[in-house]
């Protein structure tokens, strides 16, 4: 999630392990120790710019790295709260901030690799999208009078908060899903694979891609509060399969940085409507029933050798806004 929700969370783990005294620098180092692990997006290779992509949610968000993550946030926060914890207690708060963040975003739909380097699978419930203003707001109020009044029952709110979206969304996505294999039943569909995931910033207007018969599909499904399920039907495209589209390429860095984007993408390739020669990732645009993506690679089959430049394509122009607030609002 966005590294202000991120640390928030952190705080509220931190401040559920802490004496009542020890809220204000439990708060703090779990916050700062749930950010930390966010910081793998900085980490470049200029000449690869598909390594980047790769490595965010990778070594740091997994399980096996949380003690040595918590470690880290520790050694880096000593010498600010040294007067206030000991290092016993400052690396125990520091896991407990830590530990959220690789949990936390598995709940989004980027995912996460919980279990490196054992396993390269990437795990993304789809239940909250990666900024929720909603949520967000909740926990700046709750950690703040758990922070003011250093009273451990606004850290259980906190949580509580935080469990009920989290559990508001799978009911949701469930909804969304179910109406969305509907939708493909009545099309004919035979569905190989689909992704569910709420859209920016909300819990009732989802995104479903799905592939059949070789084509990826987008819609919109609109869940509501309680009752009521609005679909608007979106477009779809021939899915891209890099071993057939670029089997003469076979050995090159191209070849392989395509085999490495199909895997990031979970195989939902398409063309860009606009740039044949830019393959995009299909889960991801700025409206759920385009299939214009949010990005891709670009490839030059003059320049076989060289790494793929990774492109985005944002358009948050007024009548995008306006198509999304429709869908959202019902309108």
């Amino acid at each position: 999630m966005d590294p202000l929700t991120q640390g928030l969370v952190g705080a509220t783990a931190a401040q559920s392990g802490a004496d009542k005294d020890k809220l204000r620098p439990a708060a703090f180092t779990g916050a700062i120790s749930a950010m930390i692990a966010d910081l793998d997006y900085y980490i470049h290779i200029p000449s690869d710019p598909l390594f980047n992509i790769e490595i965010h949610r990778q070594f740091s968000h997994s399980f096996i790295f949380i003690p040595v993550g918590a470690l880290i946030a520790s050694v880096l926060l000593w010498w600010l709260l040294r007067k206030y914890l000991s290092f016993k207690e400052l690396y125990f708060y520091s896991i407990l901030g830590y530990a959220t963040a690789g949990l936390l975003d598995t709940f989004t739909s980027y995912g996460t690799q919980l279990f490196w380097p054992f396993l390269d699978t990437h795990f993304a419930w789809n239940l909250i999208s990666v900024i929720d203003p909603i949520v967000t707001f909740g926990l700046i109020l709750f950690i703040g009078f758990a922070f003011q009044k250093k009273e451990k029952k606004y850290v259980w709110i906190a949580g509580g908060w935080l469990s009920f979206f989290l559990l508001f969304g799978w009911i949701q996505h469930q909804r969304a899903e179910s109406a969305a294999k509907s939708l493909a039943d009545s099309r004919g569909h035979t569905i190989e694979k689909m992704v569910v995931k709420p859209t920016i910033a909300n819990q009732l207007l989802w995104r479903v891609n799905y592939i059949s018969d070789d084509k990826i599909y987008t819609d919109a499904v609109r869940t509501g509060l309680i009752s009521g399920i609005d679909i608007y039907e979106g477009e779809y495209a021939p899915r891209i399969i890099i071993e057939e589209e670029f089997s003469g390429f076979e050995g090159t860095i191209m070849y392989k940085d395509l085999l490495r984007f199909k895997n990031l993408s979970e195989n939902f390739l398409i063309r860009h409507p606009d740039q044949p020669e830019v393959i995009g990732d299909a889960r991801y645009s700025m409206l759920p029933t385009e299939l214009i993506p949010l990005w891709g690679v670009k490839t030059d089959t003059t320049q076989t050798e060289n790494h793929l430049p990774f492109l985005y394509f944002r358009d948050a122009s007024e009548e995008v806004r306006e198509s999304f607030m429709n869908m959202l609002l019902r309108k």
